[in-house]
């Protein structure tokens, strides 16, 4: 992976990524797949985003940067392990890169909240990138910089180290797709509808349209 030395202008790039978001490939590539690793709060919110982005294979939802080995949602969500929810993207560099991921990311949260993600509240749901090595680390700084300056407002999404990632169980991957049936308040209904329902009313797209406008990359296609 290549170090960038400048960033493309945000909406274009945004723009010609968004024409391949439904287009998920199915080609075997030569190129191993790379790993980047996020916290932008609840972790089926980015797992719903990132799925959609072209080169994009899978994303894991999990947990890292905190002490405990192998921890529960139970634990995790409820404080004091020092993790954040995370997503694990695994994409193919030849069709997507690390960098275009970190455009994207900043502008699929609200990187100026130091307290969580929109109705989740706590250190579990908190923004983050986890690095892994000096190159990781300078373009997601030079991302985070860019998306400063376009927002004008200051970031405290930290850039950290890597750090060990623990898969969540099975009851949380591709939450935001499954059919299976779920009691809630509502009465039963399927995962999928239960996780519209949630991001609905925890007003993430309507935050993040507010601080991103046109350059937020996924409001109106996950939900």
């Amino acid at each position: 992976m290549s170090i960038r030395t400048s960033l493309a202008r945000p909406a274009a790039l945004i723009a010609a990524l968004a024409a391949g978001l439904a287009l998920q490939t199915t080609e075997t590539n030569a190129a191993p797949i790379e790993t980047a690793l996020v916290a932008g709060g609840c972790f089926w919110c980015v797992e719903a985003d990132f799925e959609k982005v072209n080169g994009v294979q899978e994303v894991v939802s999990g947990f890292a940067g905190g002490t405990v080995a192998n921890p529960t949602y139970k634990q995790v969500t409820g404080g004091g392990t020092g993790h954040y929810e995370v997503a694990e993207i695994r994409y193919d560099p030849d069709v997507v890169s690390y960098a275009q991921l970190m455009q994207l990311f900043f502008r699929s949260v609200d990187p100026t909240d130091a307290g969580g993600q929109f109705c989740d509240r706590g250190e579990s749901y908190r923004t983050a990138i986890f690095a892994d090595g000096p190159e990781e680390r300078q373009i997601a700084e030079q991302a985070k910089a860019a998306a400063q300056a376009e927002l004008g407002q200051q970031i405290v999404t930290p850039v950290l180290e890597d750090a060990p990632f623990y898969a969540a169980d099975s009851y949380h991957q591709d939450y935001y797709k499954s059919e299976d049936l779920i009691l809630t308040r509502f009465g039963p209904r399927s995962k999928a509808s239960a996780y519209k329902l949630y991001r609905n009313a925890c007003g993430r797209d309507d935050r993040v349209r507010a601080l991103w406008g046109n350059d937020a990359p996924f409001v109106g296609s996950s939900s």
